[in-house]
């Protein structure tokens, strides 16, 4: 079985591009999702954390891409199923 893993680094910094190019700043963000603090972008930014389910799609309508195009999947790895 392979399961692909989501790469927090590289989606941070996707979720930064996708926010630079809609012209939004962290604060305007922020505003969107009603957060009293910017905390929570910084941290999906620098990879320290990522979106809840209902936040990514939130910012997929907010940046016009899909959820796939926000989350940047690494290698998949190979597992082997136990019985």
């Amino acid at each position: 079985m392979t399961i692909p893993t989501i790469n927090m680094a590289k989606t941070g910094q996707k979720i930064m591009e996708l926010r630079q190019k809609a012209g939004l700043s962290v604060k305007e963000l922020q505003d969107v999702f009603g957060f009293t603090t910017p905390q929570a972008i910084y941290k999906w930014q620098h990879g320290a954390a990522l979106p809840t389910v209902d936040n990514l799609v939130v910012l997929a309508a907010v940046f016009s891409v899909t959820v796939d195009e926000i989350l940047v999947m690494d290698t998949v790895t190979t597992v082997r199923a136990t019985a």
